[in-house]
């Protein structure tokens, strides 16, 4: 017991001494930028001569319609500007030859095209792909809520259905915080910057990319690097997914909604301790969010809340049961 107490003693002293060496969150940020910009310039390149492809609109009032577009260059976005304002504003995803596809992602070869709101008949890819987009947000701003003052590794962000209750995102946050409980000021902080980023209507750009530039842009997470290779390692073609959010650059095992403003009522809910995992004391972040097409009545609302603060439970690696420290002074997560 005391040997295993001295070893958890110097890991954690090893960890914060490999902080103290590592770059500046905004100097990390920078370097990823530049990776995914340099990356998203070469694959833009290898279309010098403009060539036309053929895009079959489908959907009500589209079938039949026939759109002229640049291989390489146009997305699913620019086929709805040839449309109407309705189809730009409210479209979050769209399907190519049925296939999920994000609303930015270039179009490489003629298709039939659907783009997919939240009020279609059947809204499971959309509530999938909003989801995992919510998640992302809480992502970037856990990344960014406690500045170069401590460290936070962004874990994997397990895949929950919408009927969970709650989007998660699971994170390590640095050792000196292991005994800290967030107070309702601190998830207050946490909601109010993800508000502030849907209020600036990002868009979530995607990128796929060989695994070697992705290693790349995570190079100062090891984490980050091993889910690198396991994502390409599942891809049948070999290749991840990146998507740039403003400066935030992520990793996603599927396709995000067109941008942040399409977010409405968003709350951070809850951070559960899970227990030590291979990083350190991982935890879960947990949120409730609607789309801007779907409200819901402030009762309504306040019952769903009190769902999401409850631990979503995702099979996955096992760790210890979480320790029972006394609560340290709150930290409120600033912006």
């Amino acid at each position: 017991m005391a040997s295993r107490t001295v070893c958890r003693i110097f890991q954690r002293r090893f960890a914060s001494a490999a902080a103290a060496q590592r770059p500046s969150l905004a100097e990390v940020r920078s370097q990823r930028n530049a990776v995914f910009s340099r990356e998203q310039a070469r694959q833009r390149a290898l279309y010098p001569r403009i060539e036309k492809i053929e895009v079959s609109m489908q959907g009500p009032g589209l079938d039949g319609a026939l759109l002229v577009m640049n291989k390489g260059m146009s997305t699913p976005l620019s086929c709805a500007r040839h449309l109407t304002e309705h189809h730009v504003t409210n479209s979050a995803l769209a399907l190519v030859d049925g296939e999920p596809w994000p609303l930015h992602q270039p179009l490489t070869h003629s298709c039939s095209l659907t783009l997919l709101t939240f009020k279609d008949n059947d809204p499971t890819l959309v509530n999938e792909a909003y989801w995992r987009s919510c998640a992302a947000l809480l992502g970037q701003v856990l990344e960014t809520a406690f500045k170069d003052d401590y460290t936070v590794e962004l874990l994997r962000t397990p895949e929950v259905p919408v009927l969970s209750g709650a989007f998660c995102c699971d994170v390590v946050l640095d050792p000196h915080l292991d005994s800290w409980t967030p107070s309702e000021e601190s998830l207050r902080s946490l909601t109010r910057g993800a508000q502030q980023l849907i209020h600036q209507d990002l868009a979530w750009e995607p990128l796929e990319v060989a695994p070697s530039v992705a290693l790349e842009a995570f190079s100062h997470s090891r984490c980050k690097q091993e889910e690198v290779e396991q994502k390409a390692s599942q891809n049948p073609k070999g290749t991840v997914m990146l998507y740039r959010c403003g400066d935030h650059v992520l990793l996603s095992g599927g396709p995000l909604v067109a941008r942040t403003g399409l977010c409405s009522q968003y709350e951070v809910t809850a951070l559960h301790s899970l227990g030590q995992g291979s990083w350190g004391l991982h935890r879960r972040a947990q949120g409730l969010s609607l789309p801007l097409q779907l409200q819901a009545h402030h009762t309504v609302w306040r019952k769903l809340r009190q769902r999401a603060e409850k631990l979503v439970d995702v099979p996955g690696p096992e760790v210890a049961a979480p320790p029972s420290p006394p609560n340290s002074p709150q930290l409120p997560a600033s912006h």
